[in-house]
């Protein structure tokens, strides 16, 4: 497998694109005063409430499923049509 089918491109520009869309994030995250240590801290306090709900939480997975489907599949659909129009271009 080549690098660039690997990282999706050439990968000094996967990296710079990475490390600014990461920049930008940042900024974002800073901007609604989330850091590091809440998002840890959230996902500790997850952990433990899906650890609280034991069975219950086979009842809320369908739920889970949706909300995560709401973010995930569009951010899915979105490059799977990037990556479509970029390949076509490239023939």
């Amino acid at each position: 497998m080549d690098r660039e089918r690997l990282f999706g491109g050439n990968p000094l520009g996967v990296i710079i694109r990475l490390a600014v869309l990461s920049i930008v994030v940042g900024i974002v995250l800073s901007a609604l005063d989330i850091h590091p240590a809440n998002i840890i801290e959230r996902l500790g306090l997850l952990i433990r409430r899906i650890y609280d709900m034991g069975f219950g939480l086979f009842q809320n997975a369908f739920g889970y499923l949706i909300l995560g489907a709401v973010v995930v599949v569009p951010i899915w659909l979105l490059t799977r049509l990037f990556s479509a129009a970029r390949d076509r271009d490239q023939r």
